[in-house]
């Protein structure tokens, strides 16, 4: 796929290469675990960032970010507005530098991901369901109070810094042909495909979403960021109603194919991942293995699901796992 027009703005593999310098001895470098093969010509690897620092890959991101913020920012205190996962990454990459967090979470948040970012210090502010409530709270508390506004994907230093888990499955597995990847607000995404596509071009690089938040696929068709009306799955880390602009800038340029799945069809992945890999998925992790149960990504070659996270409670796991 050729680079768009903004192709002199997109993250550089040295910025991704810096941002893992910056986490390197900090975050977690997860591992590649292999599962059985889906057929004789595909080896399938999970990528597990539910092992990462606060269970998501999200703290890379939000520790590179404030590792390059000059220290009066960063001594201001630092908000993020978030459903979960980011919040719960700014948290801890601030007490890593001693320094105060607030974050906005949505008055849906489940119990393990609001415990998680009180646990780690942050002050929790509720506003709202969609990310655009977030954003507006936490742009007011800017405002108020001086804070430090750590984006949750629509930046370039928390894109290359989603980045590093791409650097490390290029590095790790140079055969890889196929990388799945969720999608969300599109850091991650952007991130990794773009770490891929630098060190192996000839890999396909596919993005997930979920059927009820399908925001890349309607960008796509519309060849620019659109708004969602409403968003609604299981898989709460992926409802943002719209596509950052920087990041679908990165999916033009480097995304292979963008496919959607259901909420039933995530169930059935978490299942799976936790029977038979012995991992717990949260719904928005499960969903690149989703799209291969369901046929809606045909793996070749070396295969990778990016597992994005796992802050799920046991009650939640119990009530969509133990009755189906």
């Amino acid at each position: 796929m050729p680079l768009s027009s903004v192709a002199q703005e997109l993250v550089s593999l040295d910025e991704i290469r810096d941002a893992a310098a910056r986490i390197r001895g900090v975050a977690v470098r997860t591992p590649l675990l292999p599962a059985e093969d889906i057929d004789r010509e595909t080896r399938l690897w999970f990528k597990p960032e539910m092992l990462q620092r606060t269970g998501a890959f999200k703290f890379r991101g939000a520790y590179t970010f404030l590792s390059r913020l000059i220290p009066e920012a960063r001594a201001r205190g630092v908000i993020a507005p978030s459903s979960g996962n980011h919040a719960q990454a700014v948290a801890a990459a601030a007490k890593l530098f001693g320094v105060t967090s607030t974050v906005v979470m949505p008055t849906t948040v489940t119990a393990a991901k609001r415990a998680g970012a009180e646990r780690l210090g942050a002050t929790v502010v509720l506003a709202g369901t969609t990310t655009q409530d977030r954003m507006d709270r936490a742009v007011e508390l800017v405002a108020e109070r001086g804070l430090t506004m750590v984006p949750p994907y629509d930046d370039p230093v928390i894109i290359a810094g989603q980045g590093t888990a791409g650097l490390e499955i290029a590095e790790d597995l140079p055969s890889v042909r196929t990388v799945i990847v969720p999608v969300g607000g599109g850091g991650l995404s952007a991130g990794v495909a773009t770490a891929i596509k630098a060190l192996v071009p000839s890999a396909r690089v596919i993005g997930v979403e979920p059927a009820g938040a399908p925001k890349l696929t309607r960008a796509r068709a519309a060849a620019r960021p659109v708004r969602l009306e409403h968003a609604s799955s299981l898989a709460d880390g992926l409802l943002a109603v719209q596509i950052g602009s920087l990041n679908f800038a990165h999916h033009q340029a480097y995304l292979d194919d963008v496919v959607t799945v259901n909420d039933d069809a995530l169930i059935e992945a978490m299942r799976w991942l936790l029977d038979r890999m012995k991992i717990v998925a949260e719904p928005s992790g499960a969903i690149t293995y989703a799209a291969l149960q369901t046929g809606a990504v045909r793996a070749s070659g070396d295969t990778v699901c990016v597992l994005s996270g796992g802050n799920i409670e046991w009650a939640g796991l119990r009530d969509l796992l133990g009755a189906r």
